[in-house]
């Protein structure tokens, strides 16, 4: 699974609006809808760290590296 497909699993699961997400990182809303049309759109690392950190998940969960998406 692509790590973008993982952050909308992860804000669908949550129920997360992805704007909110967007808005609060700094991040146009229009980022999330290429996520969605095109989920294997690369993320930079600074967008990566600072979702994983809004959503409370570790980078590693993101990423594939692992299943569990605590942050340890």
């Amino acid at each position: 699974m692509e790590h973008t497909e993982r952050i909308l699993n992860i804000l669908k699961e949550r129920n997360i609006v992805p704007n909110h997400v967007a808005t609060a990182i700094g991040i146009s809303d229009s980022l999330f809808s290429k996520w969605r049309t095109k989920p294997s759109s690369k993320v930079s690392s600074e967008i990566l760290v600072a979702i994983a950190d809004y959503l409370d998940c570790s980078v590693d969960y993101l990423l594939g590296r692992t299943e569990d998406p605590e942050l340890k």
